[in-house]
């Protein structure tokens, strides 16, 4: 590809609400809490929990790849055991591939365009984090939930403990932002709203087969920014789309809302 324009910019900014107790994972190297067999990933600056935008953005990639039935054709080795993953190996199939479009592959393929979407780490939002930490909680900002592994044969318990986010808990503001570089390009947008209803309906983190980590997108606003935009932000100012809704709504006018988009890009 010798050339690509970019044409705007979809903000997608919101909250993200942990329906039932959240679980994100954190290295225990140098974070041992009180003998806690699984921690969460926390900000170093404030130890506050946050969802990693990799964790949210693989979780959407992770079930759109189930969703369209891909192919799991390559390996990261990052231990044991070996994470299988869809990419996308040649140019033929990567044209019709919307989750390599829309997530990426790795750089050095030369066939691939710019990665349509990014996700940005979402903070635990301040007014939840004032009150977590007026609340008499195991450990800050967090509950600990003890469980137990029961032997099948003798039922002897082997009791566990596990860090995590309280139920009820808010995360913001979140932001998704999609770029549109190419026509097709507003056909994998529907594949951004897909992707996360697929989240919200499923979980996000660890243990969703145990109650952990259902998530609700809420106050989604949609601001468009075109290409214009940044030559001149007063003639070409951002446009909201869509203001303060949930995800439910979002599907429910997608059509429209794509419309809109299409039309502020230029489109017929």
């Amino acid at each position: 590809m010798n050339s690509i324009k970019l044409q705007g910019k979809l903000i997608i900014s919101g909250l993200i609400r942990a329906k039932t107790g959240l679980h994100i994972g954190g290295a225990s190297t140098g974070l041992e809490i009180g003998g806690i067999d699984n921690i969460v990933v926390r900000n170093p600056v404030d130890n506050r929990p946050y969802i990693p935008g990799s964790s949210l953005k693989g979780k959407m990639r992770s079930l759109m790849e189930r969703r369209l039935g891909l192919t799991l054709n390559r390996y990261v080795r990052r231990g044991k055991p070996e994470v299988r993953i869809h990419e996308c190996d040649d140019a033929t199939v990567y044209a019709t591939c919307d989750v390599c479009k829309v997530f990426g592959v790795a750089g050095e393929k030369e066939f691939a365009t710019p990665t349509r979407l990014f996700v940005r780490d979402v903070a635990l939002s301040e007014a939840d984090a004032d009150q977590l930490a007026a609340l008499d909680t195991e450990l800050p900002y967090t509950e600990v939930k003890w469980e137990a592994a029961i032997d099948r044969i003798t039922s002897a318990a082997v009791p566990r403990q596990f860090e995590r986010v309280p139920a009820g808990v808010t995360f913001g503001p979140m932001q998704l932002v999609f770029n549109f570089y190419e026509g097709d390009d507003l056909a994998l947008l529907h594949r951004v709203f897909e992707a996360m209803e697929l989240v919200q309906d499923d979980y996000l983190g660890g243990m969703g087969s145990r109650g952990y980590g259902e998530i609700a997108f809420e106050n989604l606003t949609l601001t468009l920014k075109t290409g214009d935009y940044y030559e001149d932000p007063q003639d070409s100012p951002p446009q909201v789309i869509r203001e303060g809704i949930f995800l439910d709504e979002l599907r429910e006018e997608e059509e429209t809302v794509v419309g809109e988009i299409e039309r502020a890009l230029g489109g017929e």
